[in-house]
C-alpha cells in the first residue's frame, strides 16, 4: 500500500492530486521552485521540498532533484501530473530506480507515445519531410509534450524556417526536448478525445469521449463529455482505436486518445500518457476519481470488467490570467479573491492574497459544471462564471461566459476555428455604463463621512474619471441633504461596499471591491481609477514598442541594431512569458532609432523596448 506521495508537478493539478490523497489517508509531499516557496500546492502539502531556482529548466524539469527529493522526505510514490516531465521515460526510470512506485504507465509505454512521430510511425501514420506548397496548410508540432507548445501553423513556405526554429525554442523550453515535426493542418476539425484507464491484468477501460475543439494557440480553453453530435459508428471507431493504441504499447494508468474528426472520419493525433487537464468532466459523467483510480492501478489492483455507466454532461472552462483582446498575453499580479456560485467543482492552485508569477503557466482554475443534458451543464456553467469573483489581474472570464453562451457553440456546431472566426465579437467592449457610477458612489461614501460632506448652498458636481474596457469614462454626482445624487439615476444606497441603483425604474445591485489606489471592481467589471491631471512622465515617443507583458527577452532579430530600417509586421524581438514565446513586431515601417531589449533581460509590463520612427 502506498503510503506518501510526492507529485512532480505545481499548482492546480499537484493541489488536485494532494486532494485525493488526503481522502485516502495518504501523507503528501510537495516539490516547489523558488518562485513557488508561497504557492498553494507548497503550503497545503504534509511536506514540501525546496526546488532551488525559478526557470522550469532549474526545477520542474530536473528529475534528479524531484528523485532526491522523493527519497528525502520518505516519499514511497511519486505522481507526475500533467506537463513537466509526466511524459518523460527517463524520468519514469529514475522514480522505479530508487525503489519508488511510479503513478504512471510502464517507461516503455511513454517511450513509445511520448514522442508523437514514434506514436505515429507506431500506428502506420508518416509526418511529412519535403514540404511543397501543395502540402500547405501544415502544422510544425512539438514531439514531447502538449498543451500547445512548440505548436506553429504555417500557411506559407516563407514561414516554414522561422516556424520551426520558434517551435523548437518553445519545445525546448517546456519539455526539455527541442525536436518537432511536420504534419498537414486539418482545417475545421474537432478535436475529440477518448479517456483510457487500463490495470496490469489486461483490462482496458474506455470512459467516454471528450470534445476539446475551443482552442487559442493550440491551447484548450473549453472542454466537454461526452462530444456532442458523433454518430454510433463514429464513437465506436474512436473506442476501438483508443483501445488498440493502448494495447499495442501495454500501456498500464490514466491516458488519452486524442482525434482530429472532420467529415465523419476519425484522423489519430496523438496519445497523451498521463492525466489530462479535462479529465474532471470525465469524472463528473462516470462519477469516478481517476487521480483515485491511478493510485489503486499503481498499488496493483484489478480494475472491475466493466466502467461505470455515463451520466449526465459535464463543461469545463480553462480561467486564465490572459488578455484575449491583446494576442491573448499572459498576465501577471495579486489575485485578491477567488469565489465561484455553489454546484461548481473549481479547481485551482491559488487562494484569495496569492500572486500570479510570470515564469509558469497563466491557468487559475477550471470551473466545472455537471447537469442532466448538455444545454443545462452549458447554461449553469455560464452563469456560475458570469457571478464568480475574480478580483485581480486581467482574466478571460467575459470570453468564457460569451463563448458558452454563442450560438455556435450552444448548437455544438463548433470546430477548432472557433476563436479564429469569432473572436473579434467574443471581445468587443460590452461593460456596464453604470459600473463607473458606482464606483465612484462607494469611494464617496467614504470620504463623505470624513469631511466631504453635504453643503447648504448649491455644489458643483464631483467628478471621477475611470479607464473600463480600453475606454475612459466620467462621472459626474453631487452632495446634497438627502444624500448622493447622480444625473437621471436614482441612488437608493451607497456604502463603501455596496451600491444599489435605479434606472428607468430597475434597481441593480453593484458590489464595489478596491485593491490599492487605482483597481476597482464592479461586480465584474474591472476599472482603473485615472488621476484627475495625467502624469507627464508618463508620456512615450511615437512608435515606441513597450512590453505587453512581464518576462525575459529570449531573443533579438538577427543583425538588428538602431539605424536599422524596419518592415511594418517585421518580427523585432521574442518574449518569454509564462513558457510561451510572444513576438514583438514593428508598429510601422521606419527606422529603428533605441533598442533597449537585450537577450536575458528580465522586463516588466510597460517597459521600452524598442522605438521604430516612421519617415
Amino acid at each position: 500500500m502506498i503510503s506518501t506521495v510526492l507529485v512532480a508537478n505545481r499548482g492546480e493539478i499537484a493541489c488536485r492530486v494532494f486532494r485525493t490523497c488526503r481522502e485516502s489517508g495518504i501523507r503528501t509531499v510537495a516539490v516547489h521552485s523558488d518562485a513557488d516557496e508561497n504557492a498553494l500546492h507548497a503550503r497545503v502539502a504534509d511536506a514540501a521540498v525546496r526546488l532551488p531556482g525559478a526557470a522550469s529548466a532549474d526545477t520542474y524539469l530536473r528529475g534528479d532533484l524531484i528523485v532526491k527529493a522523493a527519497v528525502a522526505a520518505g516519499a514511497d510514490a511519486v505522481h507526475p501530473g500533467y506537463g513537466f516531465l509526466s511524459e518523460n521515460a527517463d524520468f519514469a526510470r529514475s522514480v522505479t530506480d530508487a525503489g519508488l512506485v511510479w503513478i504512471g504507465p510502464p517507461p516503455e509505454a511513454i517511450e513509445a507515445m511520448a514522442s508523437k512521430t514514434r506514436a505515429k510511425e507506431l500506428l502506420g501514420i508518416a509526418p511529412l519531410t519535403d514540404v511543397t506548397e501543395t502540402d500547405l496548410p501544415v502544422l510544425v508540432k512539438a514531439a514531447a509534450g502538449g498543451g500547445g507548445r512548440g505548436m506553429r501553423v504555417v500557411r506559407r513556405l516563407a514561414d516554414l524556417d522561422a516556424a520551426l526554429t520558434a517551435a523548437r525554442a518553445e519545445a525546448a523550453s517546456a519539455f526539455g526536448d527541442g525536436e518537432v515535426f511536420v504534419e498537414p493542418y486539418v482545417e475545421g476539425g474537432r478535436h475529440v478525445e477518448v479517456q483510457v484507464l487500463a490495470d496490469t491484468h489486461g483490462t482496458v477501460w474506455t470512459l467516454g469521449t471528450r470534445d476539446c475543439s475551443l482552442q487559442r494557440r493550440h491551447q484548450k480553453v473549453i472542454e466537454e463529455a461526452p462530444a456532442p453530435g458523433l454518430s454510433a459508428p463514429l464513437t465506436e471507431d474512436l473506442y476501438g482505436q483508443a483501445v488498440r493504441a493502448a494495447r499495442a504499447v501495454g500501456y498500464v494508468g490514466a491516458g488519452t486518445v486524442e482525434f482530429l474528426v472532420a467529415d465523419g472520419r476519425a484522423h489519430f493525433l496523438e496519445m497523451n500518457t498521463r492525466l489530462q487537464v479535462e479529465h474532471p468532466v470525465t469524472e463528473a459523467v462516470f462519477g469516478v476519481d481517476l487521480v483515485a483510480l491511478q493510485i489503486r492501478i499503481a498499488e496493483g489492483h484489478a480494475l472491475d470488467t466493466d466502467p461505470p455507466p455515463a451520466r449526465g454532461h459535464a463543461v469545463e472552462a480553462r480561467l486564465y490570467a490572459e488578455d484575449p483582446v491583446n494576442g491573448w498575453a499572459p498576465q501577471a499580479g495579486r489575485l485578491h479573491r477567488l469565489a465561484v456560485p455553489d454546484g461548481i467543482r473549481l479547481d485551482t492552485g491559488y487562494t484569495d492574497g496569492d500572486d500570479i508569477g510570470v515564469h509558469y503557466d497563466p491557468m487559475i482554475a477550471k470551473a466545472v459544471a455537471h447537469a442532466p443534458t448538455r444545454a443545462e451543464a452549458v447554461r449553469r456553467l455560464a452563469g456560475a462564471l458570469e457571478r464568480a469573483a475574480v478580483h485581480g489581474p486581467v482574466t478571460n472570464r467575459d470570453l468564457l461566459v460569451r463563448s458558452l453562451r454563442h450560438e455556435e457553440f450552444t448548437s455544438a456546431r463548433m470546430d477548432t476555428g472557433f476563436y479564429d472566426r469569432h473572436l473579434a465579437d467574443l471581445t468587443s467592449p460590452a461593460p456596464d455604463p453604470l459600473a463607473p457610477l458606482a464606483a465612484a458612489l462607494a469611494d464617496a461614501h467614504g470620504r463623505s463621512r470624513f469631511g466631504g460632506g453635504w453643503r447648504n448652498v448649491p455644489s458643483q458636481p464631483q467628478v471621477k474619471r475611470y479607464a473600463m474596457a480600453g475606454e475612459e469614462h466620467e462621472v459626474r454626482y453631487r452632495h446634497t441633504r438627502t444624500g448622493l445624487t447622480a444625473d437621471g439615476v436614482r441612488v437608493v444606497h451607497a456604502d463603501a461596499r455596496l451600491v444599489v441603483l435605479e434606472s428607468d425604474g430597475v434597481r441593480r445591485r453593484y458590489d464595489v471591491a478596491r485593491y490599492g489606489d487605482d483597481r476597482i471592481h464592479v461586480n465584474t467589471t474591472l476599472l482603473t481609477a485615472l488621476p484627475r491631471f495625467p502624469d507627464p512622465t508618463a508620456q512615450h515617443a511615437p512608435g515606441s514598442l513597450l512590453a505587453p507583458m512581464p518576462g525575459t527577452v529570449v531573443r533579438v532579430a538577427e543583425g538588428l541594431t538602431e539605424g536599422t530600417t524596419v518592415q511594418a509586421g517585421q518580427p523585432l524581438l521574442w518574449l518569454e512569458a509564462m513558457k510561451m514565446e510572444h513576438r514583438i513586431t514593428a508598429p510601422a515601417t521606419g527606422t529603428l532609432t533605441e533598442l533597449k531589449a537585450v537577450p536575458g533581460q528580465q522586463v516588466t509590463v510597460g517597459s521600452l523596448l524598442a522605438v521604430v520612427q516612421a519617415p
